[in-house]
């Protein structure tokens, strides 16, 4: 079998290529790679033996663009989730060009929102595609190489659109993993149809039924997420002092944990950080507790962090070890393994996460960490127009989480240091909630994704 990969951003970069994916599929195929990093990135980190291609974003002009975002908001203004809902009453910010460019994609949209009339558009949108140079530049380059099988990390990313659709003109089987958790409920329309989807949990299948009625459920196979596979590696795993001196903390304190969202998701976290250390500087949280903050790794904005690192000296900042030529674009930080074993071992050795509505608390449930969650507002008014706990909260992909009991919400700085006081005294309770969150929203245990991906390849080929 011969596998092509499409990975069209750090995210599956950290995936399929950090996880010990490719070791597994190696095994199994010839394998070849179309990324957004350079070559000499790929070379350094892959496997010898995989071939690996830099593609360019994808091409096309401002009326496909906004045949495309038209599309996009079509399927948003139909789906209706909480966060969809939120993000089109949101204001358009930017140039007169850019409100003028949203607002006529959100007039049309109104036009096709519907089942019928949403897939009368997609198939409007990929006409215009496959009569781009893109298309035929794979279309070729497929045609000569004959790959059995082509893979996309990335569903949403238009880069891999005319690769997609070169594939399957050719008749070669195409298969797309849904990469997160929030995606399928808060994150715009899935970019192009695909003969498989891998998706992480029966719940994701469900979800994905609902918001994709053409889709079949036997072509849907639920595998996991490479995402979590380090946390199944404990050589990856330092003994607890070595780690916390290589952060610069005492290992005979307690750690907590502060996963940042990205700057844009979140603007005055700085300040939710601020409450943090000011209830622990305080003795609100008795043990002496020290504090790290690992931020997104699209978070490369240094400045945004300033004044709080000079109030806070003696906060500890672990800026994530992901190169970042462009801020804030995750089609441009590239992961490296050393950030891999870091992220490994700080889950493994923080006795207790906080965060505002985060995908880190899988990764802290999956280590049976307890984790808190932020629900109280330091900017007057809220950034988003809603009081944070009438916001993130709000959003589909997270209700489970509250619903299970799997965190402890924080609606003032006083909550905040309880709850972080008894997770400190018992970091135990509320473990059989975690498991259950981790077996509705993970589905596969973390050891075992990568080969279910592989079998779901084979499957697709045969």
């Amino acid at each position: 079998m011969k596998a092509v990969l499409f990975l069209p951003d750090g995210v599956g970069i950290r995936n399929f290529v950090l996880s010990g994916f490719l070791e597994d599929l190696g095994r199994a195929a010839d394998i070849g790679i179309l990324a957004r990093a350079p070559v000499a990135w790929g070379r350094r980190h892959v496997p010898a033996g995989v071939e690996w291609t830099q593609v360019a974003a994808a091409t096309g002009g401002a009326s496909l663009r906004l045949l495309r975002q038209t599309l996009l908001y079509a399927h948003m203004r139909w789906a209706g989730t909480v966060s969809m809902r939120h993000n089109l009453r949101r204001p358009i910010h930017g140039s007169w060009k850019a409100r003028a460019f949203h607002g006529l994609a959100r007039l049309g949209a109104r036009a096709f929102a519907g089942p019928r009339r949403i897939a009368f558009l997609e198939r409007r949108l990929l006409r215009r595609v496959c009569r781009q140079p893109d298309f035929h530049t794979y279309e070729k380059r497929f045609r000569a190489e004959r790959p059995d099988v082509l893979l996309v990390s990335n569903q949403k990313s238009p880069a891999m659109v005319p690769a997609v659709l070169a594939a399957r003109s050719l008749g070669i089987p195409t298969a797309v993993f849904v990469f997160s958790w929030d995606n399928l409920t808060s994150k715009g329309r899935i970019a192009v149809p695909f003969d498989r989807y891998l998706v992480w949990s029966d719940l994701m299948a469900e979800e994905l039924r609902r918001y994709y009625p053409s889709v079949h459920a036997d072509q849907i196979v639920v595998v996991g997420t490479p995402q979590f596979a380090p946390y199944a590696d404990e050589e990856l795993i330092e003994d607890r002092a070595s780690f916390l001196r290589r952060l610069g903390a005492d290992g005979e304190r307690p750690l907590i944990c502060y996963s940042t969202a990205a700057a844009a998701t979140v603007p005055e976290e700085p300040e939710h950080v601020r409450a943090l250390l000011e209830v622990v500087r305080d003795g609100s949280v008795p043990g002496a507790p020290q504090v790290v903050v690992r931020p997104a790794p699209t978070d490369t904005d240094a400045s945004r962090w300033a004044r709080l690192r000079e109030d806070h000296p003696e906060l500890i900042f672990a800026q994530p070890e992901w190169t970042a030529p462009d801020q804030g674009a995750w089609t441009e930080v590239l992961p490296t393994p050393d950030d891999v074993r870091f992220l490994a071992n700080l889950t493994h050795h923080a006795d207790v996460n906080v965060n505002i509505a985060s995908t880190m608390t899988l990764d802290f449930a999956l280590r049976d960490k307890p984790v808190v969650n932020v629900a109280f507002d330091v900017v007057d008014p809220p950034t988003f127009g809603l009081p944070l706990a009438e916001y993130y909260y709000t959003f589909d992909h997270y209700r489970p989480v509250l619903e299970l009991g799997a965190v402890r919400v924080a609606r003032t700085r006083q909550e905040l240091a309880e709850h972080l006081t008894t997770y400190l005294a018992n970091r135990s309770l509320e473990a059989e909630n975690r498991r259950r969150l981790v077996a509705l929203e993970v589905g596969v245990p973390p050891g075992e994704a990568n080969g279910r991906i592989v079998a779901a390849l084979q499957e697709a080929v045969a």
